[in-house]
């Protein structure tokens, strides 16, 4: 009785730890999806995220203004109702004009990228540590990304937010697809191997 109890356990544990990698792979393989179905209507994912972000923005404003009202006479309300007030009325403005709001946040997005490329290149020419090479591809890269979105800005405003969020959910899925049946044969791996070592 106690051997079977002993050989039970550890089976339920590894079908238990496979099934969970199961639907990891399971949620990458949706996301993998939604970011190459994003990639094809890049503009609607544009004027999806940024509604969404509005709206975040707005709820997230009320919230903070309740907050800020219920502690009046605190010295947080002056800075709570500020906040919430700003978060409100850029909530309102995004949802109200969601194109000007991506491109406003392509330039943004070109901006960062460009002094986030000099910072790289310019730290990799300084420090030239073990990882130069690395980090001086990678900022030149940037650098070739923000000109890139500089110079079709502002009419490609309406793809470029889209095509990064469908990107990073298509990266993430093969992550996921990869982690879950990276897991799922090692969890397989390793049950076989304790089942020769009972025999």
């Amino acid at each position: 009785m106690a051997r079977f109890t002993m050989s039970h356990r550890p089976r339920s544990e590894t079908e238990r730890m496979s099934r969970d990698f199961g639907w990891l792979a399971g949620l990458g393989t949706l996301l993998v999806v939604a970011g190459v179905v994003g990639l094809v209507y890049t503009a609607a994912v544009t004027l999806t995220s940024m509604l969404l972000f509005g709206w975040l923005l707005l709820i997230g404003g009320l919230i903070g203004l309740v907050h800020a009202v219920r502690s009046r006479g605190s010295s947080f309300f002056w800075l709570g109702a500020i906040v919430a007030a700003l978060n409100i009325a850029a909530g309102v403005v995004i949802i109200g004009h969601p194109y000007e709001a991506a491109v406003a946040l392509t330039m943004f997005a070109a901006l960062l990228f460009l002094t986030g490329g000099l910072f790289r290149v310019v730290g990799s020419a300084v420090v030239r540590g073990s990882q130069f090479g690395w980090t001086l591809l990678l900022g030149l890269f940037y650098l070739l990304l923000g000109v890139l979105v500089l110079a079709g800005w502002p009419s490609n405003s309406q793809y470029v937010i889209g095509a990064f969020i469908s990107l990073a959910l298509l990266f993430d899925g093969l992550g996921l697809v990869a982690t879950g049946f990276g897991g799922r044969r090692i969890v397989g791996m390793v049950s076989d191997q304790a089942a020769r070592d009972v025999s």
